[in-house]
């Protein structure tokens, strides 16, 4: 059978023409699907920024529909749940991107960053360490080791705190010396509850040599050296302290006093109380002049020139508690000192300067922001 060439004539142009239509068609549907997905992702980030994050999720989970490889995306959705606290969904598309074999190195550390994130939030501490320290090498070591820090901290892992911070100060990212002090105060209360006095001297010592100015180191020097009877020690270790930091002194105030008594130094102990009373005039000085001072007359007079001094409703109490019973009867002395002491008490506290959480007790750590040293160590009624 001979084959006509005519047929190959109107053959090629038609394949040609089919084949062109094709590309055009392939061609319209990828502009589409190119228009389509930013506008998706558009909708969404309108939705975020109005605080709809319901519907914000939504148009994210249909912009990855539309467009799976678009690392992006992933990252908005996964930040998105993480913020919404749906930790385990994005901890998922996370997980995700790692197991992708086409991930960029550069995206793959920033989805691992992500995930260590997400465990941290999800209270996943163990497996938040481990994501943290996988991106020891990388552009976000540094981030990652801040983050350590903090999650060390809240695990009370004193020991691997301390070796991430001083990692910290060899990379040049900032002095933590103040923080591993504390680090190494914390270390010392526990050896001191475990019943190893001579590893709790060890860490207080460390403390003192790591930041010297540093308040905590000086107050727990002297605390443990009154604890075991050496109050000679213990009031070279709170001179120390005044010198350094005046206002932390007022923490020991009560302990210096009856230490100064217990080492038969009443008139130098009174002496170092009046001159740092004379320079920050405070309740928690005044009460511990009033332990050493033997003079009722002289104690009643610094009482009452404090009140008019420095009017503060705890300083009336101790007037009231000193002098009162003279020249009231036992039940109206009684009757005022209680209304003084309940009015008093709110004042009778102390403020964190980051969060503003009041509390009782003075705390070098914030219960509420975790943050070291933002507590002024001044009462309220100081202040």
């Amino acid at each position: 059978m001979d084959f006509d060439l005519q047929w190959l004539l109107w053959g090629l142009p038609l394949a040609f023409a089919l084949g062109w239509l094709a590309s055009r068609m392939d061609v319209r549907q990828w502009r589409r699907e190119q228009r389509d997905s930013p506008a998706v992702y558009y909708k969404g980030l309108n939705l975020l920024l109005n605080e709809q994050h319901d519907k914000a999720i939504d148009a994210f989970i249909e912009a990855v529909q539309q467009d799976p490889d678009t690392s992006d995306l992933h990252f908005a959705l996964g930040n998105l749940f993480r913020r919404r606290g749906e930790y385990e969904r994005a901890v998922r598309v996370h997980e995700h991107m790692l197991q992708r074999g086409d991930l960029p190195k550069s995206e793959r550390i920033r989805a691992q960053y992500a995930l260590a994130q997400d465990f941290m939030k999800a209270g996943l501490f163990d497996r938040a360490e481990d994501a943290y320290r996988a991106l020891e090498g990388t552009p976000f070591e540094t981030e990652a080791r801040l983050a350590l820090l903090s999650l060390l901290e809240r695990s009370r892992d004193w020991r691997a705190a301390i070796a991430v911070a001083e990692q910290l100060e060899r990379s040049g990212t900032a002095s933590f010396a103040a923080r591993i002090s504390h680090f190494w105060c914390e270390l010392a209360l526990e050896a001191e509850a475990a019943g190893k006095p001579a590893l709790a001297d060890e860490a207080v010592r460390r403390a003192h040599e790591t930041a010297p100015q540093a308040a905590r180191p000086l107050v727990l020097a002297g605390q443990r050296a009154a604890g075991r009877g050496d109050h000679a020690a213990a009031l070279e270790h709170w001179s120390a302290l005044a010198a350094a930091q005046p206002l932390a002194f007022n923490l020991v105030t009560a302990e210096y006093a009856r230490s100064a008594l217990a080492a038969g130094q009443r008139e130098r102990g009174l002496a170092a109380l009046q001159a740092l009373y004379q320079r920050t005039p405070t309740v928690d000085l005044l009460e511990a002049i009033a332990q050493l001072e033997t003079d009722p007359e002289r104690r009643r007079a610094r009482l009452l020139q404090h009140l008019k001094t420095v009017p503060s409703l705890s300083a009336a109490q101790a007037l009231l508690n000193d002098a009162a019973r003279t020249t009231l009867d036992d039940a109206a002395t009684t009757a005022v000192s209680s209304a003084v002491q309940r009015a008093a008490r709110p004042l009778h506290r102390y403020r964190c300067a980051a969060c503003g959480f009041e509390a009782e007790h003075y705390f070098w750590q914030c219960p509420g922001c975790l943050s070291w040293d933002t507590y002024p160590p001044q009462r309220l009624e100081d202040l």
